[in-house]
């Protein structure tokens, strides 16, 4: 039985390190996303925020992936962070038209603003909003610390967002730059490029939309989850649909870190059904060779 009730992913599909655990230990680059989709329902699409898809591209993502499987694709740079949402109905229209074929499947389209984007620029945003497609969910996701420190800064943004139904995005940063003195690679580069952003829970329309970084060892994280998955769990009471990505430095565990996401929202949500996560393909493949032996 696959995950119900909400939506839980990685910030990617491909990753090369996910063979032999979340994917089959032989397993191709073109069967990444195949495999991927077997296990999560949702997956963060930041790949439009540099380029868009082909038409080919487009249909193979479609026939990889399961008719309840849902795709968070990011809205391209020029309209976000090279134009500030300024004159871009051109672009916001193309970006729509080359997405189309896959449409059925996005669960959220993800509009993240650049450090750049303060308060002075909400009105681009104000004008931006009552134009998007009522027939998506959206997400947006700022990073100019003035919206978390000034309370009638946040307040415009929420209520803006609220007015449209649209979801601010949470990106969790705290537990990646509590990271100190790390020699590891993955993290240095993590902090280096990751802003620190602080633990703003918050839920301004039916699909909250999470994205949390942590320690790169999954159960690391398990006391450092509990208000998230308190509070994911209070969406799900509230019938809302949340969306939870799971990132660590380098990504190499987040597939684990989702594993372990699930296992605390299910202890927290026993009265409520949310499906059973599947066996990893790699690690089923090694524990079945391992029985094979005896």
């Amino acid at each position: 039985m696959a995950i119900e009730k909400y939506y839980l992913g990685c910030p990617i599909w491909a990753n090369k390190d996910w063979q032999g655990t979340l994917f089959q230990k032989k397993a191709k680059a073109k069967d990444f996303l195949k495999q991927y989709a077997q296990i999560f329902n949702s997956v963060e699409g930041s790949g439009t925020f540099y380029v868009l898809p082909s038409l080919k591209m487009l249909a193979k993502w479609n026939e990889d992936t399961p008719s309840h499987f849902r795709f968070t694709f990011k809205f391209p740079r020029e309209i976000t962070h090279q134009r500030h949402l300024r004159n871009v109905a051109g672009e916001t229209y193309h970006f729509f038209k080359t997405m189309q074929p896959i449409s059925h499947k996005v669960g959220s389209f993800f509009l993240q603003l650049p450090p750049s984007f303060s308060p002075r620029f909400l009105p681009n945003l104000a004008q931006f909003l009552p134009n998007l497609s009522k027939d998506f969910n959206y997400a947006v996701e700022v990073r100019h610390l003035d919206f978390f420190t000034n309370k009638d800064n946040q307040s415009r943004l929420n209520d803006l967002l609220a007015k449209y139904n649209i979801n601010r995005a949470v990106f969790d940063t705290t537990v990646l730059h509590h990271i100190q003195n790390s020699d590891n690679q993955d993290v240095i580069v993590a902090q280096g490029k990751k802003p620190k952003m602080p633990r703003h829970l918050i839920a301004t329309a039916q699909q909250p939309f999470l994205r949390y970084v942590g320690y790169r060892k999954a159960d690391e994280n398990r006391d450092v989850l509990r208000p998230i998955v308190e509070e994911v769990a209070q969406y799900i009471s509230e019938n809302k649909t949340p969306y939870v990505f799971m990132h660590t430095a380098g990504d190499r565990f987040a597939p684990e870190l989702c594993r372990l996401f699930h296992e605390l929202l299910q202890k927290e949500l026993s009265h409520i059904p949310l499906g059973k996560l599947p066996y990893f393909l790699g690690e089923k493949e090694k524990n079945t060779g391992q029985i094979n032996l005896f």
